[in-house]
């Protein structure tokens, strides 16, 4: 096992596909060894026994080149005899793993049975998959994130998304569990020492609120004095993909890039919003961040490439700009 090299690290605030696409256009732009992702770890979850952990591994999969690109997660070329197997004998199977997917999340509940933390059983998986960005879970604590519909249901998140399809009955989010629970190791060392810190274009409610709930980092990023660059996932007032629009409706925020940049105004300095949303540009900017309208829609490897290319030169810009404010 060869160690991380030194420095200050590029700290990414990551969910699951939107982050892995982002992620994946970032180590082309910079050595992937000075990224670190922290990623959400809400909508991890026992299913079939195993620990699956659904933003760490798309983020894995994605960086590793061995992401199912058609979905977005899971693997490629990947079999499902076991699900199938158990659906024969009768098992709720809505939440379908492939095989070796499966093989991940057993060996993660495997080695925490064994007594290793999460972050480190997730060092070894992204190693096994030889990617080289440090990739952390927010934390080590269960944190599930529970969404509340009408009728006063109240179920997991991935129940919400996958079983239900993502209704349009959102009532509210509980991230009851991460703010009690506590940042995984690194992730507050990691912030702290950041020369920047990006929001990779995920959820804002349910993939980097929950991250933010956690104990601790909201205060290690304020204390790193690194400029904070943000980017809309949603565009033209809908997302580019999953259910942000419900759930930005249903806990009382507008679906606009304005309402992300509002949601992220306590800790970002800057904010790439796409430029179908120009004409909100001066809206952001009344919040106090500096903003940018560029293309953010990541079609192919070179535009996502483009994206952290241009977040990083914003965020280059604000630290120029605010050692320049600083006194002498």
């Amino acid at each position: 096992m060869t160690a991380d090299p030194p420095g200050r690290p590029i700290a990414v605030l990551a969910g699951g596909v939107g982050a892995a696409r982002f992620l994946s256009g970032l180590v082309r732009v910079t050595p992937p060894e000075r990224v670190v992702a922290i990623v959400n770890t809400g909508d991890d979850r026992l299913f079939y026994g195993v620990h699956v952990s659904p933003d760490v591994d798309i983020v894995t999969y994605t960086l590793a080149g061995r992401v199912d690109t058609g979905k977005g997660y899971g693997l490629a070329g990947d079999s499902f005899a076991v699900i199938e197997a158990l659906a024969a004998l009768g098992h709720q199977t809505w939440f379908r793993l492939g095989d070796r997917d499966l093989a991940t999340g057993l060996h993660r509940i495997l080695r925490r049975a064994e007594g290793v933390g999460l972050a480190a059983v997730t060092d070894e998986i992204r190693r096994a998959f030889h990617v080289r960005v440090r990739i952390l879970p927010m934390s080590e604590d269960a944190c599930p994130t529970y969404v509340e519909l009408r009728g006063e249901r109240r179920v997991h998140f991935e129940e919400y998304l996958v079983r239900d399809g993502a209704p349009d009955e959102v009532e509210g989010v509980d991230l009851g569990a991460a703010g009690a629970a506590r940042p995984a190791p690194g992730v507050l060392e990691a912030l702290r020492s950041a020369r920047c810190i990006l929001v990779a274009p995920s959820n804002p409610v349910v993939s980097i609120g929950p991250i933010l709930a956690v104990p601790g980092i909201r205060a290690a990023i304020a204390a790193s004095g690194a400029p904070v660059v943000a980017i809309s996932p949603i565009v033209g007032g809908v997302p580019v993909k999953g259910p942000a629009d419900k759930l930005l409706r249903g806990t009382g925020h507008e679906v606009s890039a304005r309402g992300v940049a509002r949601l992220y105004r306590s800790f970002a300095h800057g904010f790439l919003l796409d430029t179908r949303d120009a004409g909100q540009a001066r809206d952001v900017e009344a919040l106090g961040l500096r903003a940018r309208a560029v293309d953010t829609i990541m079609r192919d490897a070179d535009a996502a490439a483009q994206l952290a290319r241009t977040a990083l030169a914003l965020a280059q810009e604000l630290a120029g700009a605010r050692a320049d404010a600083s006194p002498a």
